[in-house]
């Protein structure tokens, strides 16, 4: 077992260098590719996958890392412990006017994330949670230094019986999540890009955000780090753990549901 108190200020020192990284190439004209899925694929995707590739050698040698931009590479065997990387989540936000695009670094151990980051660097928002140790928040502006940061608790809160706060995806909106919260007792309904929905949750804000969906196990990783070391849960729709390390399955998450604590 790693020491997640040991390697998270690592971990957040690397995504606050990705993140800074990012809002350069943000700042000024940049190249836009399209994936083979028809997704777009940016210079800044490229530069923070080179941070965070370089930094995770030097603070974790000996751990395998899989990102989405080199995902094909490596394919840890089933219940290994290996970092997870999304260098730029939310690149359709990236690309407009929100700035709800996050750095997103994981640890994954037995299936499980057990600490990780969620830097926002547009928003000057990041997140850092590990089993055992909570979550905690903070303010740090692109360029920021890492090493200063104020952090404070975050906690989930207890779902209330009625009116809950839902968050759901900006960019992918689908039927089946439309249904599910349907069915629920929803008061409020906020829409939001990237990882910061596990965010909203881990800070109490929301109460409840469903995926039902396709997503990549780099997508979510961290953000049910932040998530369930502030108190809350994610599930598949049945109730069932949520895991990680599907290589077999080229990394895809099936549907889950985050939810706040209990």
């Amino acid at each position: 077992m790693q020491d997640a108190a040991a390697l998270l200020p690592r971990l957040v020192a690397i995504a606050a260098e990705a993140g800074a990284r990012i809002v350069e190439v943000r700042q000024r004209p940049h190249s836009v590719e399209a994936k083979a899925d028809g997704s777009p694929l940016t210079e800044a995707d490229l530069a923070a996958e080179a941070v965070i590739a370089a930094g995770l050698a030097a603070a974790a040698p000996t751990i395998p890392v899989v990102s989405e931009e080199d995902a094909a590479r490596v394919a840890p065997p089933e219940g290994a412990t290996f970092l997870l990387v999304d260098p730029l989540d939310g690149t359709r936000e990236f690309l407009g006017p929100t700035g709800e695009f996050t750095v997103n670094i994981a640890l994954i151990e037995a299936g499980r994330p057990v600490c990780g980051v969620v830097y926002a660097p547009a928003l000057g928002r990041i997140w850092q949670g590990a089993a055992g140790l909570g979550a905690q928040a903070g303010d740090l502006p692109a360029g920021g230094d890492a090493g200063a940061i104020a952090w404070r608790p975050v906690r989930a809160r207890p779902r209330p019986a009625e009116a809950l706060v839902a968050v759901a995806s900006r960019s992918h909106l689908d039927p089946q999540t439309e249904a599910f919260l349907a069915a629920l007792p929803v008061g409020e309904r906020r829409s939001i890009g990237s990882s910061l929905k596990f965010c909203l949750v881990a800070e109490g804000e929301a109460d409840v955000y469903p995926r039902l969906a396709p997503t990549m196990e780099w997508d979510t990783a961290a953000g049910q780090a932040v998530l369930e070391a502030a108190g809350g849960r994610v599930t598949t729709p049945e109730g069932a753990p949520f895991r990680y390390g599907k290589a077999g399955a080229g990394f895809r998450n099936g549907p889950f549901v985050a939810w706040g604590a209990e």
